[in-house]
């Protein structure tokens, strides 16, 4: 009888990296050029503060106009564009940085009536996570929108603020936090 080994634990890394060498994900949700184009900027940490070198941080949006490129979202009136998916992925560095360039998404329909702000929903895989991690980054000028919307109302205040971004050097700053006092405020999806 042959003797196996010890498989890896079923985290998501050290093996993540494997998955972010598929061409067709990349950090760039619209072209860098497109003049609607927001860099978001930011730093996967542990509670440490230390930055986690690697996981790896999707993002799914609507475009600009507020609607999905998925077949769910058949609201006609609403136009799709020719190449956007809103979609994106990035590795993180060894300091734990991340960069994805995206546009501002428009507001998008709640399942029990009224509209949601501007949002991105996030995930996040990294060593130690047996599960991803579900977030959302909202946008600081939508302070209307942000405050009318069913997720952001519904908690804390010092819940709330880890989910609206920075505003940083012409971009976006979001850092995500793993756990400790200061962590990200995450959603059982």
């Amino acid at each position: 009888m042959t003797e196996l080994g010890i498989t890896p634990a079923q985290t998501a890394g050290p093996y993540l990296r494997i998955g972010l060498l598929r061409n067709i994900l990349t950090p760039n949700v619209v072209d860098p050029s497109d003049p609607r184009a927001i860099r978001i900027r930011g730093r996967l940490t542990d509670a440490a503060g230390d930055g986690v070198p690697d996981g790896m941080i999707e993002t799914w949006q609507a475009n600009a106009a507020g609607r999905y490129h998925h077949p769910a979202d058949d609201r006609d009136e609403l136009a799709l564009e020719d190449g956007f998916l809103g979609f994106g992925r990035s590795g993180t560095e060894n300091d734990g940085r991340f960069e994805i360039v995206t546009v501002k998404p428009g507001r998008v329909p709640w399942p029990e009536g009224g509209l949601q702000a501007p949002h991105i929903g996030i995930t996040v895989f990294a060593r130690g996570l047996l599960k991803h991690a579900v977030t959302r980054l909202y946008f600081p000028d939508e302070t209307e929108a942000n405050a009318e919307d069913p997720v952001l109302s519904r908690l804390r205040p010092e819940q709330r603020e880890t989910l609206v971004a920075v505003a940083e050097d012409g971009g976006l700053r979001f850092d995500i936090c793993l756990q400790g006092p200061s962590h990200t405020t995450f959603f059982a999806v």
